[in-house]
């Protein structure tokens, strides 16, 4: 029968905790960084509730057409840009690229 050492993991669950404990309470230390994912996870919430409301995507494509728009609104909101004019950009632009009025002063 073959035994198994525990020491080997315990050291290197050791070398990764040392490694990784300063970022772990960083909070702490600057308040500009959240305790939690709490922020995160209440930005995706719309997209959640549309997809589980709609029935989720049907097809690939209509998935990443899904993120591509809540991606945009999203992004748009933050930046405190209006959302219209840069979704009108990209609907007449003939390949895919960066809309210019992403680039509109705030």
């Amino acid at each position: 029968m073959e035994t198994h050492s525990p020491v080997p993991d315990v050291q290197r669950f050791a070398r990764h905790v040392a490694r990784e404990l300063p970022g772990v309470f960083t909070f702490l230390l600057d308040d500009r960084i959240d305790a939690t994912n709490w922020r995160a996870e209440q930005a995706i919430r719309p997209s959640v509730v549309l997809r589980k409301v709609s029935g989720g995507n049907r097809t690939w494509r209509g998935a990443h057409t899904q993120q591509v728009l809540a991606t945009l609104l999203r992004t748009s909101t933050q930046r405190h840009l209006d959302p219209l004019p840069i979704l009108g950009d990209l609907l007449h632009q003939a390949k895919a690229r960066a809309s210019t009025a992403l680039f509109t002063p705030t």
